[in-house]
């Protein structure tokens, strides 16, 4: 079996659980960017949810920051409503990571929430997916 083919195979059998991240940060739509901005450089962290009715239904990523927010002169003090994604992209916590990529590359995201019984128990990133190759290299 060639490496190309069992690079396949690990990615088709991974399931998007055994490589995402389950610590989760999400606030209330009218949350500041500036917050935001603080949140994310305190936690380390690269996106934060953004919860409606109680319900993660958006989200606000790092990359966010550069192209709606620095680009556009936005104030720090607009509730990040205005500038998060909606609706959140999900994807299934067994499905495999090769249909993540899948997704992430056909919706030219970074970041997809991840389900497992109907609630968001984690999010996968590109980043994951790259690091999983990596330790297979």
């Amino acid at each position: 079996m060639s490496y190309q083919d069992t690079l396949e195979r690990l990615f088709a059998e991974t399931q998007v659980k055994d490589v995402m991240t389950r610590a989760l940060v999400s606030v209330d739509p009218a949350t500041n960017l500036y917050q935001i901005a603080k949140m994310m450089a305190q936690g380390g962290m690269g996106s934060i949810l953004v919860k409606k009715d109680g319900v993660p239904s958006g989200i606000i990523t790092d990359r966010d920051f550069a192209i709606k927010i620095a680009a556009k002169d936005v104030a720090l003090d607009t509730p990040v409503e205005k500038v998060a994604s909606f609706p959140l992209m999900t994807i299934n916590s067994t499905d495999s990571i090769a249909s993540a990529a899948k997704t992430m590359s056909e919706k030219k995201i970074r970041k997809l929430a991840v389900l497992e019984d109907g609630k968001i128990v984690g999010i996968i990133t590109s980043t994951d997916l790259v690091n999983q190759l990596a330790s297979k290299g």
